[in-house]
């Protein structure tokens, strides 16, 4: 399955958020997330994107479960535009905010997105079939040396946060970077895998 048929599959699934269909794009740091998100993104006509790296902090790597739902999936099922502050890595602070428009899909895009407490509003959980050895030589080499003190300190919360709550055994779609296909991706069923509909399928056709 390529990108464009998985886009034009997600059609006939039903929203989980509202009236949203909310699809989670996990996979260990490095590992190409934000470039599938925001390619999915495109393919499913500019859909709004939310990068959990907004939302976590230097103290609480994966502790951002409770703003994601207050600030975005709970305007979102009232049928409400959400939005979410976003944190400065730099001046180590929130500054500034984000609008998440109510739209028929969004893309939560980061390490844990496909958890257990978000599991309930999530339409589709993907994962990034790149492991993470692979994924953590690609982040040093995208992030440089200068960060390899906290890729250290990133990748025991990350191994803390799979080994207490996974997602791959819960993702309905592992993805697999493939350049020699089109929209260099092929989706494969995971081990949660629900079938696709095609986009006829839409209203029960």
């Amino acid at each position: 399955m390529t990108l464009a048929e998985m886009a034009a599959g997600m059609q006939g699934l039903a929203p989980s958020c509202g009236a949203t269909r909310v699809i989670a794009v996990d996979g260990h740091a490095g590992a190409g997330k934000t470039t599938l998100a925001g390619r999915l993104a495109a393919a499913l006509d500019g859909c709004p994107v939310v990068h959990t790296d907004d939302l976590a902090t230097h103290e609480e790597p994966f502790g951002w479960t409770d703003r994601l739902a207050a600030q975005v999936l709970a305007p979102l099922r009232a049928g409400r535009d959400g939005v979410h502050e976003v944190y400065d890595w730099h001046a180590r602070r929130f500054a500034g905010e984000r609008a998440v428009a109510a739209s028929p899909y969004l893309l939560l895009e980061g390490v844990g997105t496909g958890r257990a407490a978000l599991r309930p509003h999530l339409t589709l959980t993907l994962w990034l079939e790149v492991g993470p050895a692979e994924a953590h030589r690609r982040g040093l080499r995208r992030d440089g040396p200068e960060l390899t003190r906290f890729w250290t300190g990133w990748t025991a919360a990350e191994d803390a946060h799979f080994a207490a709550d996974p997602t791959r055994p819960h993702a309905d779609l592992l993805v697999h970077q493939d350049r020699g296909r089109d929209g260099g991706y092929r989706f494969a069923p995971g081990p949660a895998a629900r079938a696709l509909p095609g986009p006829t399928d839409r209203h029960g056709r």
